[in-house]
């Protein structure tokens, strides 16, 4: 009952009876040429429905008048494509006859029920009717005017009830089919994937550099050498400078800018990652074996992030100690081993932290592995990517 008092406030109200009366058109110009087959345009709209494009058109129009509140989002339940299988074709058939039939009712109701109202007035009046009036019963002057406003109450309710069934039927009818959900659901999947791609990325580039940063002020602050704080300034800078460069690539797919994204670093460019973490005092022995260079691209971009992880972690959590790296291409994978020992207190968990389960995640993608967790009295790092799948 409150929403049928709302009704008439309501601005999608006048928006779908606007869409009820778009098809009347048709009807009122066919009752114009031949009004002895007023069933007529249910065949005449038969092509129409077998055409692809009829049902973007439809749904472009059941959006903008039937559900304009949703017309905005990606989700929509009606849909905005042309149709792509013979079951979409049908679908748009029966849409267009359900259409056109409740079309005839809304013309009907929109027609005959104002008439009633003037012919309560007129006899409210005491004017004569037609000859052929509209009303099933002629009433007494003063129940005619107690009657005159009903038939347009009856109007609004016809209009509000044939607005709510005909956006039902949309919705089943124009709505997206299996494999079109099926699409939508992969595109929003890809979607996420990138976006936790991307708060990944930030967390290990910006989180390394910031990491390179602190250790490296601390350390030249306790050390008091002119010479010692110089280099770890350079190496601030250098570090600072790769941070902006990732973050700029990154905010550049996040405004999905024309221009393409710089190139992400890979394992050849591991040397940039070790020199920082030498610079930073940790004594790095690292064997990187094999052509690296030649390795495929999500292989070699995926390995850097973790090999940077797994060094930041390294200076976070244990400061400057030894670091050995090991970073071995064989002819179906690529193994890659970073091991310190733990400091007195270490803080690393096994199971926790959204660095160690990146390093994880990343290695899963690739149809890999990564372990992490205490080894030999130190922690170890240790990722196997296999290159066969990739290739």
């Amino acid at each position: 009952m409150y929403r049928l008092l709302r009704a008439p406030l309501r601005p999608v109200t006048y928006s779908r009876w606007l869409h009820l009366c778009v098809p009347l058109l048709l009807l009122a110009i066919w009752m114009f040429v031949n009004p002895r087959w007023p069933w007529m345009p249910l065949l005449i709209v038969i092509p129409f429905g077998f055409v692809p494009w009829v049902r973007l058109a439809e749904g472009l129009q059941a959006q903008f008048l039937l559900t304009p509140h949703d017309r905005d989002r990606t989700d929509s339940v009606i849909g905005t494509a042309p149709s792509a299988r013979w079951g979409d074709r049908w679908r748009t058939l029966l849409w267009l006859e359900t259409r056109l039939v409740v079309a005839g009712v809304a013309m009907f109701a929109t027609v005959v029920l104002p008439v009633m109202t003037v012919e309560l007035v007129a006899i409210a009046l005491g004017q004569p009717l037609t000859a052929d009036p509209a009303l099933p019963f002629t009433p007494t002057r003063w129940a005619a005017v107690l009657l005159a406003p009903v038939p347009l109450v009856v109007l609004v309710v016809v209009v509000v009830l044939l607005g709510e069934m005909i956006t039902a039927i949309a919705r089943r009818l124009l709505g997206p089919s299996a494999a079109e959900r099926l699409s939508a659901l992969e595109a929003r999947t890809e979607q996420l994937l990138e976006r936790t791609r991307i708060a990944r990325e930030l967390h290990d580039s910006i989180g390394h550099a910031l990491t390179v940063a602190v250790v490296q002020a601390g350390a030249a602050r306790a050390a008091g050498d002119p010479d010692f704080t110089d280099r770890a300034l350079n190496a601030i800078e250098e570090t600072g400078r790769a941070a902006l460069e990732d973050l700029e690539r990154v905010l550049l797919v996040l405004r999905e800018s024309a221009q393409p994204p710089s190139q992400r670093p890979t394992l050849a460019e591991a040397d940039r990652l070790l020199e920082s973490a030498r610079a930073s005092g940790a004594a790095v022995d690292a064997r990187l074996t094999g052509a690296l260079e030649k390795l495929p691209g999500p292989v070699t971009r995926e390995g850097y992030r973790i090999l940077q992880e797994a060094l930041t972690n390294v200076l976070r959590h244990c400061g400057p100690v030894p670091v050995r790296v090991r970073v071995e291409m064989a002819t179906d994978r690529l193994d890659l081993e970073v091991t310190n020992p733990l400091p007195q207190r270490p803080t690393f968990t096994s199971g926790g932290g959204s660095g160690l389960r990146g390093m994880r995640e990343r290695a899963a993608l690739l149809g890999g592995e990564a372990e992490t967790g205490p080894y030999e009295g130190g922690w170890r790092v240790f990722a196997r990517l296999p290159l066969d799948r990739i290739r």
